[in-house]
Parts: structure tokens; C-alpha cells; sequence
């Protein structure tokens, strides 16, 4: 089947689930439809609506038997989600794009709700070597970061948009887990980060004592971590997305409401987790969930001019030989309705 029949089909039949109103995932007998959700990382508050919607029988009641897992990176919950074992899970996607780009053809996993409109990459440095809000403040230093991870490899972009040379800085190898280690101790000048990850280097440091350089801020606009279905579901069962996005989406709007109830369902399965330190990083979280972008469309939504951007960008970037179409990369027709995606932000 050629790519552009199989989405026509897909979304056909995404939108034909969705036009049917209050349509349950239950499987034959009114039994659950099992669900396996992989997370990008670790389980904190970043993620917590997902485990509000769980605790809360958000899933439950769409007919869904929702199991959520801690992920290893974007990579590894796309490769998940290819080969089958999960059918659903977060995932960057900019790491999609290369993905799609690296399989040519029908897309073996979609994007189906933008979970992070703005994706939440920062590079943090210490005052005192000399890191300022300015980027070229970076040149010469060393920065912390994972071998693979979305944060560095984005950093070309940041770059070409402040005239910088990608190798201005040295890149000092590390595992996630030591990236604190090495910054308290000074054994770099400042490490990658999602914003909201920094939240355990903001307990051990003074903010006074540290720089934020957000990506966003140098003019990088890219989309973030976003929900992510296996193609398979989306021809077969477009209900079960559906549901997975009505439930998730309700969770998410109630959040932002109020996020101490999210904090409590997170800790549920976390219990060692401060809720003081899961709340400031929701806080955190919610600049790039909630992003300027939501005001018009809503959560979950993209820009398709803005995606596209993206696109072309990744695959320059990263020196994609195949560059997949935005359609091919982000399904939005299973999206509850905008009203019901829509929250309050600040201006």
C-alpha cells in the first residue's frame, strides 16, 4: 500500500470513530481494550496528567486497560512502538522525523497528540565560568551531555539562528544520571537539559548561581515530546486513540487547573518522589505544554507551516537523505475537540 493511500484511509476512518459521538474501545463483550503506554524517561512530574487520567479511571471509563512504563529516550520509545510491543508512548519529534526519514515509505509510528508545543531544551551553565543569557557566552566552554540525546543534537539549530559555529563549545560525554554530579562539582561549565529535568540541579544549586539559555528564546522553534501511536492502531482500531486522547487531554486541562491532585496519582507509583520538587517542576512543564501556540488551537495541536519548518531544518541538520512529509509525521484526526482542548494561560 503506498503511503498517501494508507493516511487517506487512516484518517478516514479516524474521522469516521470520532464523528460517532461517545463511541467506547471496549473490545468484544465489553471487556477493555489493553493499552501499552511507554514514557520517554523516568516517572516524575513532568508526566504526571498521564497518571492523574490512570488513578482517576479517565482510561477505564473510554474502555481502556491503560499500562504506563518508564521509557530510555525518544529513540527507544519510537523503536518500541515500531516493532509492536507498545502501541502508544512519548516520544521528540525531531527524533521522529529522522525515524520516518531513516524508514522510508508507510510511517510505522505517528504522532497523534503534541504533547510539549515547544519543546523544553535548555543549556544550563554556572555564572561563575563565565555562562551569561547570552549563547555565545557557551564558546570555549565544556557542556555536559548524554551521547544521545535531543537536547544535543538540537543544538546545531541554536546555532546556525546565533551565527554560532557548531563546535564552539567542547562536548563532555555523560550519563543522565551524573549530569548534576559534574555541574555542582564544576567539572563543566553547563550541561544540557530539558527545562523542566533541572529542576534536581535547582535543589542543589542557587538559581542566582545559574544561567538558563532556552532554546526556544534563541528562535528555535520546534515542537517537543508529543504522543505517539503505532500506525497499526490508527488503521485498525482509530477509537482506541480516540479514547486514549479524550482521557490523557482531560487529564492534562485539569492540571493545569490544579496540579496537586496529578502529584499525588504520580507519587502513587513513585512514592520516593518530593512532592514540593514534582510540583515546581510541573511548573515548569506546564511554559511548554501550555505554550503561546495553545491559546489559538488548543492543546495537542500543531502548526502545519511550523511542523514543516521543522522538518526541513532536521533533515538539513541532521543530514537526512529522505525528508518525510509533515502529514506523514503528525495524524491530528484524532484530537478531541478544540473546547475541550482549550485552558487558561497566562499572557
Amino acid at each position: 500500500m503506498q503511503r498517501r493511500s494508507f493516511l487517506v484511509a487512516t484518517s478516514a476512518a479516524a474521522a469516521a470513530a470520532i464523528a460517532a459521538p461517545s463511541v467506547m474501545a471496549q473490545g468484544a463483550a465489553g471487556k477493555s481494550t489493553p493499552v501499552k503506554f511507554t514514557l520517554d524517561f523516568r516517572i516524575n512530574g513532568q508526566t504526571a496528567p498521564f497518571f492523574l487520567a490512570h488513578t482517576k479511571g479517565y482510561y477505564k471509563d473510554e474502555g481502556l486497560d491503560v499500562s504506563i512504563d518508564t521509557g530510555a529516550g525518544s529513540v527507544a520509545s519510537i523503536m518500541r512502538i515500531a516493532s509492536g510491543v507498545y502501541q502508544m508512548g512519548l516520544g521528540d519529534i525531531s527524533s521522529l522525523v529522522e525515524f520516518n526519514a531513516q524508514n522510508p515509505g508507510t510511517p510505522m509510528v505517528q504522532a497523534v497528540y503534541q504533547y510539549y508545543n515547544r519543546a523544553p531544551f535548555a543549556i544550563i551553565g554556572r555564572k561563575d565560568r563565565g555562562v551569561t543569557g547570552d549563547f555565545k557566552s557557551l564558546q570555549g566552554k565544556k557542556v555536559a551531555a548524554a551521547a544521545v540525546e535531543s537536547t544535543r543534537r538540537a543544538w546545531p539549530l541554536v546555532a546556525r539562528k546565533q551565527g554560532m559555529r557548531a563546535d564552539a563549545f567542547q562536548w563532555q560525554t555523560t550519563d543522565f544520571s551524573a549530569r548534576d554530579n559534574v555541574m555542582v562539582r564544576g567539572d563543566v561549565d553547563a550541561a544540557t537539559y530539558f527545562h523542566d529535568s533541572a529542576i534536581s540541579l535547582f535543589s542543589r544549586m542557587k538559581p542566582e548561581e545559574l544561567s538558563v539559555l532556552k532554546y526556544a528564546d534563541a528562535g528555535v522553534n520546534l515542537y517537543g515530546n508529543a504522543i505517539l501511536a503505532s500506525s497499526n492502531l490508527i488503521a485498525q482500531n482509530p477509537r482506541v486513540v480516540a479514547a486514549f486522547l479524550r482521557a490523557t487531554n482531560r487529564a492534562i486541562v485539569e492540571t493545569f487547573a490544579n496540579p496537586a491532585p496529578s502529584i499525588a496519582a504520580m507519587r502513587q507509583r513513585e512514592p520516593i518522589l518530593d512532592e514540593k520538587i514534582e510540583l515546581e517542576r510541573w511548573g515548569i512543564t506546564a511554559q511548554y505544554v501550555g505554550a503561546a501556540d495553545t491559546r489559538s488551537h488548543g492543546l495537542g495541536d500543531i502548526r502545519k507551516l511550523t511542523l514543516e519548518q521543522q522538518v526541513d531544518e532536521v533533515a538539513e541538520v541532521f543530514g537526512l537523505k529522505v525528508k518525510p512529509a509533515a502529514d506523514a509525521i503528525f495524524n491530528t484526526s484524532m484530537l478531541p475537540s478544540r473546547n475541550e482542548r482549550m485552558i487558561s494561560t497566562k499572557a
